[in-house]
């Protein structure tokens, strides 16, 4: 019983460790201990005693509500804790998961690199199952000021989270071996592999970090504008209008300071999500309103828009209007948020919530996500979409030569979500090589170097604008091109290590009976 107690608590510690690590703290280093606390909890404690499949789930569902639990309380502000806490419980089902998978891999000679080739799957899983998944919270998008941020040029995301978990393994395995809980045997291979994994990754990341200038890269000005909003909540955008006109407002002073050459004359201006949630496609006022807006600036907008489809549902959008030109090409949000944008089985979650037929009536778009405009592709992830990799992935590799994040966190209150989201996008400007604008309703906008650094930030719930020169890209990094390849190998090579450690363990089970 005692050593259970002990179990359970290390498993929560790894959890609340894990969730430290993310933003707006800077205590990245925290991940890889928590990951090393319950891998230490998955061996029990290097074979002193047997960890069942059964308890190996619990430990892990354990360390998953330490982690979702204090990560996700943004999500329940103005909808209560019931949202909040289940989506916490069953997104913690994927961390029992791995406790499972664990206990296997931890049989195994080579069980540092096998568990961590496990969190990996079962990350990749949680973030596709169920209604698309929920990537928010992976362990790479805890890492924009880590020393392993470089692997996302090369692996991306996925990649970036191995390298975070292979070290919390490793270091379980380190400290195994110093305690001598098991024969100098059992630890020569395990630790000599990721010793000299660890060794190599070190001196091999300056030569994988490929985000350095390129030769004759084209450089434009862009804006981007936060407008804020008159009240934060479910029913900010009650005065839709005057959201409108804020962004309006900031952009025709930005025209004028440009007028008065206190700023550059931007190429582009990036609006954010819910910039304009009156159509401007059906509304006259609307549609006049941004057309002076951008003839004063002198450049196409970006505007973030919500438009009404013939059959009454809703199309999440940010269209380039180009002065008295209007309307040009668009992006449709292709992967909408769940429980929110729309509601699977409204009829049965009706029963539960008050709020059920609040949510939205949106239908995904299509489309390969770059918006040209003034001559530049710009690759477009609206909000939710930036945790998946697959967006920016398909807009990348489509000809973006840089990225905009057109976002609305007005419905999630003075929250930590902002910075979780803000973290997301650095790691994807590290994981595509491109230049990463935000531009958030209420904040925190920004502008993200290729290396991840921010460069400019604005604070919460302040009208401003930012204005930055941004170098135009083209090529790809290694990551982009692999695309979803990456995760593929570690997932394939995660189901090929659980595979032969079944298969020693049935042999040697059946060499003892005879």
């Amino acid at each position: 019983m005692r050593g259970a107690t002990v179990s359970t608590l290390l498993s929560i510690g790894a959890g609340v460790l894990i969730f430290a690590s993310f933003p707006p703290r800077t205590l990245w280093f925290l991940a890889p201990i928590g990951i090393a606390l319950l891998a230490l909890v998955l061996t029990g404690f290097g074979g002193r005693r047997s960890v069942s499949l059964k308890a190996g789930f619990g430990y892990g569902y354990l360390a998953g509500l330490g982690f979702f639990v204090p990560l996700l309380p943004w999500i329940g502000v103005y909808v209560g804790p019931m949202p909040w806490l289940a989506l916490a419980a069953a997104e913690s089902v994927f961390v029992g998961l791995f406790g499972v998978l664990g206990v296997v891999a931890a049989r195994s000679a080579w069980w540092p690199l096998s568990l961590a080739l496990v969190w990996s799957l079962t990350e990749w899983l949680r973030s596709s199952v169920p209604f698309g998944g929920f990537p928010w919270g992976r362990l790479a998008f805890g890492q924009p000021e880590g020393w392993l941020l470089p692997l996302a040029s090369v692996g991306g995301a996925p990649l970036l989270t191995f390298g975070v978990a292979l070290t919390g393994t490793g270091l379980a395995a380190l400290i195994l071996a110093s305690c001598r809980l098991r024969s100098v045997r059992s630890f020569v291979v395990p630790v000599a592999v990721t010793t000299v994994a660890s060794i190599f990754a070190l001196a091999l990341l300056p030569t994988l970090h490929t985000n350095d200038a390129e030769d004759g890269e084209r450089t434009v000005t862009i804006a981007a504008v936060q407008g804020s909003v008159p009240r934060l909540g479910l029913d900010f955008n009650a005065q839709r209008r005057a959201v409108l006109d804020n962004h309006v407002r900031e952009t025709m002073t930005l025209a004028a300071d440009v007028q008065a050459g206190r700023q550059p004359a931007p190429d582009l201006v990036v609006w954010p999500e819910n910039a304009s949630d009156i159509d401007p496609l059906r509304n006259a006022d609307a549609a006049t309103v941004i057309t002076r807006a951008s003839v004063a600036v002198g450049a196409p907008i970006l505007v973030g828009t919500v438009l009404v489809n013939a059959d009454g549902t809703n199309s999440n959008s940010v269209i380039a209007w180009n002065g008295d030109d209007g309307p040009g090409e668009r992006h449709d949000k292709k992967i909408i948020q769940p429980f929110g944008e729309y509601l699977p089985y409204r009829s049965f979650f009706r029963l539960f919530s008050g709020y059920a037929d609040r949510a939205g009536y949106f239908v995904p778009g299509s489309g390969n996500g770059v918006v040209h405009a003034a001559g530049i592709a710009a690759g477009i992830a609206t909000c939710y979409e930036v945790a998946f990799d697959r967006a920016l992935e398909e807009s990348v590799r489509s000809g973006a030569e840089f990225i905009a994040i057109p976002t609305n966190n007005a419905t999630f209150g003075d929250t930590e979500m902002t910075y979780q989201q803000l973290a997301m996008s650095r790691v994807r400007a590290v994981e595509h090589g491109r230049t990463v604008v935000v531009a958030a309703t209420s904040g925190v906008s920004a502008i993200v170097s290729p290396d991840g650094d921010v460069l400019q930030q604005t604070p919460l719930f302040t009208p401003d604008v930012l204005v930055s020169s941004v170098a135009l890209r083209r090529t790809h990094t290694v990551a982009t091109r692999l695309g979803f390849g990456s995760e593929l190998i570690l997932c394939l090579s995660a189901v090929g290590a659980l595979g032969v450690t079944l298969l020693i363990r049935r042999r040697e089970s059946a060499h003892k009976q005879t």
